[in-house]
């Protein structure tokens, strides 16, 4: 709960009191009720509930109740600034009216009076300050907690492309000497792709059909650097508007598929990139011998842990001898 006062808690508790002096004021004149009283009780109303009210917030909470968790200390002092603050206003409001002091509650039934009257009149304007502060520090926590899962997920973001970049600088060497034509095509997909990354670098999720953009481009990459050894197929079976996935997703897992795949006695590595109404399936046959080459990126780790700050669905992963089979969510902004 955000402890710190704010314009908008003076405006509250003025508009309770402007509303229950309203009131009060109607039962006062209806009694005749002396000038002074309208002057003394009201200020002395004011005093004791803000007071109460803010002992309990500011210090009985924050100290007993916060951290050390002495829950019997808070229920004697709380008891106590009751007592005291409600006596204050009593008293006070006894004199003005110009009471009979032998009629002055004593002893238990002082107290019992005193706790009585003091939890009825500081009730609601308690639980309306509490609940206004509840709420701010409940949005006060998730925007932390939103710009936290923005960092995390530029962080993510960032591990991603090191690796990327590096893979196909080194490709790019080799097939510069052997095919300079090919060599061109490599480079205009490889720079589509990096002005997509630049472009989506802010972007936590973005639109389906451009993300599959970018997955072909990545194919043919991928189809140029290995020839016979790869084979993709997309296969969209639903409308794909106003459909999302985080940025660079697809990419990722056509990635996962070459790491962690090498053809064998010819066979290529067939994926298949399934579109339906709620996930994208990416499923892929597999082969016994892993490839040599390095990976210095975290992909499907990454992918995980960016599902699990941007939604509440799962990435599913189905894997047996033969097939490679990942399924991540679509997110769809517009329900």
């Amino acid at each position: 709960m955000n402890t710190k006062l704010n314009r908008s808690d003076f405006i509250v508790l003025a508009v309770y009191f402007l509303v229950s002096f309203g009131i009060q004021s109607k039962d006062y004149y209806d009694r005749d009720a002396f000038l002074i009283e309208y002057l003394v009780d009201f200020p002395a109303q004011i005093i004791a509930i803000c007071g109460t009210i803010f002992v309990f917030v500011f210090w009985l909470i924050p100290k007993f109740v916060n951290d050390k968790k002495k829950y019997i200390l808070f229920a004697i002092f709380g008891v106590l600034t009751l007592i005291l603050f409600t006596a204050f206003e009593y008293t006070i409001g006894f004199w003005s009216g110009n009471n009979d002091w032998e009629k002055y509650p004593k002893g238990l039934n002082f107290v019992i009076y005193m706790i009585n009257t003091g939890s009825q009149q500081t009730a609601f304007p308690f639980a309306l300050f509490l609940t206004k502060k509840f709420y701010e520090g409940q949005n006060q926590y998730l925007k932390i907690e939103k710009q936290q899962k923005e960092n995390e997920l530029k962080l993510l973001r960032s591990q991603i492309d090191p690796h990327f970049l590096f893979n196909n600088l080194n490709t790019l060497d080799s097939l510069i000497d052997s095919n300079t034509e090919k060599a061109k095509e490599y480079i205009n997909r490889l720079s589509l792709i990096y002005r997509y990354l630049i472009q989506t670098k802010d972007a936590e999720v973005m639109e389906l059909s451009k993300e599959i953009e970018l997955a072909e481009n990545y194919m043919f990459l991928i189809k140029t650097r290995f020839e016979n050894d790869y084979d993709f197929q997309i296969d969209i079976k639903t409308n794909i508007e106003d459909k999302f996935v985080p940025t660079g997703a697809i990419q990722t897992l056509l990635e996962n598929v070459v790491k962690h795949n090498k053809p064998q006695n010819g066979n290529a590595i067939k994926t298949d990139i399934i579109v339906e109404d709620n996930v994208l399936k990416v499923i892929n046959t597999k082969s016994n011998i892993n490839p040599k080459n390095e990976s210095f990126g975290t992909g499907l780790d990454n992918l995980k842990t960016r599902y699990q700050l941007l939604s509440d669905k799962e990435v599913i992963i189905i894997n047996t001898d033969k097939e490679y089979n990942i399924s991540i969510p679509i997110i769809k902004l517009i329900e």
